[in-house]
């Protein structure tokens, strides 16, 4: 794995063939089942990238855990869907929000997906006794996630894996067309990424998330799940901070607070 470290992901996405990438990702799935046995858990956010992820995160080892994050603002037919995968796939938890945010996805759309989304991984992350995240995050997929690796650990703490990370948008459905993977029916209307029904537009051009979050200062961005910290809450922001200021003892331990922080 040292190897995967150290590779250009950009050169990889162009260079390997759909059967290359789809190789490398069960081999990083193995990888992270060895090594962390029950504690590497995938997060499904019931797209389509988080689809092929399932899937082949089941093919890799039949008795995956995975948890579903969801709210009240869903549309009615992610909900359906929903219902019917976790009927299929009892090992899949979820977690939901039914908190009543009002209009705050107009005027604070990062307080309230911190409210609706951001908190409850954190539960499931501590409740799961998650170590190793696997996720369906892709580095095409829009402007704010050309920067990520497949193995990382931007979360102190917390090994995060993006097996499919390499994968072009038609790389996606030709895995779900060739597996007969079941998908949400709101791909069918037109919809490219899915969220929350107050915050989701169809949307055309080469960004995938330009109908997220429309009219909103968060346009096409993220929700907060790969941004902020999830395995402990801090009185910090890591982001801003570089991480050879933050005390060797504090990062391993996952609890960053002001004290752990060298002068700055």
């Amino acid at each position: 794995m040292e190897s995967v470290l150290e590779e250009d992901i950009a050169s990889l996405v162009e260079s390997l063939h759909f059967g290359e990438k789809v190789e490398r990702a069960k081999r990083l799935l193995e990888w992270s089942f060895e090594k962390f046995g029950d504690k590497a858990v995938v997060a499904n956010s019931l797209g389509k990238d988080s689809l092929v992820v399932w899937d082949l995160a089941k093919k890799v080892n039949p008795n995956v855990r995975g948890f579903i994050v969801t709210t009240a603002y869903k549309p009615k037919e992610t909900i359906q869907y929903m219902n019917e995968l976790v009927e299929e796939n009892p090992t899949l938890k979820v977690y939901k929000s039914d908190k009543d945010v009002g209009d705050l996805y107009k005027t604070d759309p990062d307080q309230c997906c911190k409210i609706l989304k951001v908190e409850p991984v954190r539960q499931a992350v501590e409740e799961m006794n998650v170590e190793c995240w696997i996720t369906g995050l892709r580095c095409t997929e829009g402007r704010t996630r050309t920067d990520f690796k497949e193995i990382e650990q931007r979360d102190h703490g917390l090994i995060k894996l993006n097996p499919v990370l390499l994968f072009h948008e038609r790389e996606v459905w030709q895995y779900l067309a060739l597996y007969g993977v079941k998908v949400n029916p709101l791909y069918g209307q037109g919809y490219r990424s899915l969220g929350c029904a107050p915050c989701t537009r169809i949307s055309v051009g080469d960004n995938e998330r330009a109908g997220r979050w429309v009219d909103t200062s968060k346009c096409g961005g993220e929700c907060g799940i790969h941004t902020q910290p999830l395995k402990a809450y801090t009185d910090v922001d890591i982001a801003a901070i570089k991480e050879e200021n933050i005390h060797p003892e504090e990062v391993t331990s996952g609890e960053i607070h002001e004290e752990d922080i060298e002068d700055i």
